[in-house]
């Protein structure tokens, strides 16, 4: 076979692959990703070849000193030969790293894709092309797998995430360096990936080969297997989708709730949990401990770094912990909101004399009336707390709260959610919308009545 006949099938592979995914358009306008090394170098002339409209991007890291000087100043030889338009990124990514208090990698992602993005959208370009290739694929998959993961970790490196195209996962390293020989082009070699430091170094360098002394085309093998992964995945998410449904649903102010009854009759509840809570942020160790609670513990809260999770007798409640806290001072009769944009709901409160003949004790629970001459202003609406202790009306004597609301059998949220109302000595007077205190109820002697109704939002 000529060597025109190698570079043609590398190219019809790869044509083949971008339009199997629908990853890219002739019409469109792409920013390669461009390291100097081979991976790089053969996307940008492959996508060259291929006839797309593509500009290159640089990132010089400032990590390797001269070396990374040398990258640069050979992209920027080979973009000018190859009449390609380059823009190149100078970062500081040892500052970065500790400002932000992470990896010397992290950081470097980070500020490299952060880049990438602000070119796409300088460009108004249709995409970022990144070199990923089969073989990274395979170190991912493997990498996954003896960390231990789900059918996401499994199935790879995507062709898609987002506005990141990847359209040489259908070509091998080896394929790769055939074809740049094939051309004559040179690349460069960047030291740290022959270093055997590196988790993925080591796969790379000693994993895979020793795999390969087993069954020669193990690489292969592992990607193929990835591949049907992404597609059993594919179905997987599909059919969560169709159980999210029917388990999940969304109740006011963004919060959710999971059916533990319906959870409980799909098949395989535990994974479909953890596949659940992933999207909030739980971790499969999490998603564990959740599973163990149901049924057992009612009210136990568990944190992810963005939501809360709360168990209840026949469902889980999923929250933002960062909503505003309610809590309010009413120092005079009005109206109120609660919380942002009254997300919580009004609260009047108004005076009136006992003796207008007008005047009855309201038998609502959303109203209370209060001896005006024993409640002291300013009123303060806030969240109950563990600890707080009242007289209830009909009772002697005072009762903790969390006692009251457990005999009152209110579900794990809307404990959480109840509100209470204490005037300035720091005497609750009223649980909203349950039971009004004792201490400040109307008698004969009352003057003058506080009225303070509450209107829940809907």
């Amino acid at each position: 076979m000529s060597n025109k006949e190698s570079q043609g099938q590398a190219l019809a592979r790869v044509a083949a692959y971008i339009e199997s995914y629908g990853l890219m358009r002739k019409e469109g306008r792409y920013v390669v990703a461009l390291s100097g090394g081979a991976d790089s170098v053969c996307l940008a002339l492959i996508m060259r070849e291929l006839g797309y409209r593509i500009e290159a991007a640089h990132c010089n890291f400032h990590l390797r000193g001269a070396e990374s000087d040398r990258d640069e100043r050979f992209v920027r030889d080979f973009a000018r030969a190859n009449n390609i338009p380059l823009d190149v990124r100078h970062m500081d990514t040892t500052g970065f790293a500790s400002a932000n208090k992470m990896s010397i990698e992290m950081a470097a992602r980070d500020l490299r894709y952060a880049y990438f993005e602000e070119l796409r959208k300088q460009r108004r370009a249709d995409g970022i092309l990144v070199a990923h290739h089969r073989d990274d694929n395979v170190e991912t998959v493997l990498m996954n797998l003896t960390r231990g993961t789900g059918l996401r970790g499994l199935g790879g490196i995507r062709p898609r995430n987002g506005h990141i195209l990847r359209p040489l996962l259908c070509l091998s390293r080896g394929d790769i360096e055939a074809y740049l020989s094939l051309k004559r082009q040179d690349y460069v070699i960047d030291s740290t990936n022959l270093e055997t430091v590196a988790t993925r170094n080591k796969f790379r360098l000693n994993v895979i080969p020793l795999l390969e002394t087993i069954n020669p085309q193990a690489a292969a093998a592992i990607d193929e297997a990835s591949s049907h992964v992404r597609e059993a995945s594919a179905i997987v998410d599909w059919a969560m989708g169709e159980l999210r449904r029917r388990i999940v649903k969304s109740i006011d102010g963004g919060t959710l709730e999971i059916s533990l009854p319906e959870l409980m009759a799909s098949p395989e509840p535990r994974y479909i949990l953890t596949t659940m809570l992933m999207d909030y942020g739980f971790g499969s160790r999490q998603a564990e401990d959740v599973f163990e609670a149901l049924g057992n513990t009612i009210g136990k809260t568990f944190y992810s770094a963005g939501y809360e999770l709360i168990t209840d007798r026949d469902k889980l409640i999923i929250i933002r912990p960062d909503d505003e806290q309610i809590c309010i001072e009413i120092g005079e009769p009005g109206t109120y909101e609660l919380g942002p944009e009254g997300r919580g709901g009004e609260i009047s409160v108004s005076i009136i004399e006992t003796a207008r003949p007008d005047f009855r004790i309201s038998r609502k629970a959303d109203v209370a009336c209060l001896d005006a001459g024993r409640l002291r202003f300013p009123l303060k609406v806030r969240p109950w707390r563990q600890g707080d202790r009242f007289a209830p009306y009909g009772m002697k004597g005072t009762k903790l709260l969390s006692d009251f609301l457990t005999d009152r059998k209110l579900s794990a949220l809307d404990k959480r959610r109840q509100l209470v109302v204490e005037d300035s000595t720091g005497e609750i007077a009223w649980i909203v919308g349950q039971r009004a205190s004792e201490r400040f109820k109307i008698t004969g002697k009352t003057i003058e009545a506080v009225i303070i109704k509450f209107v829940a939002l809907q």
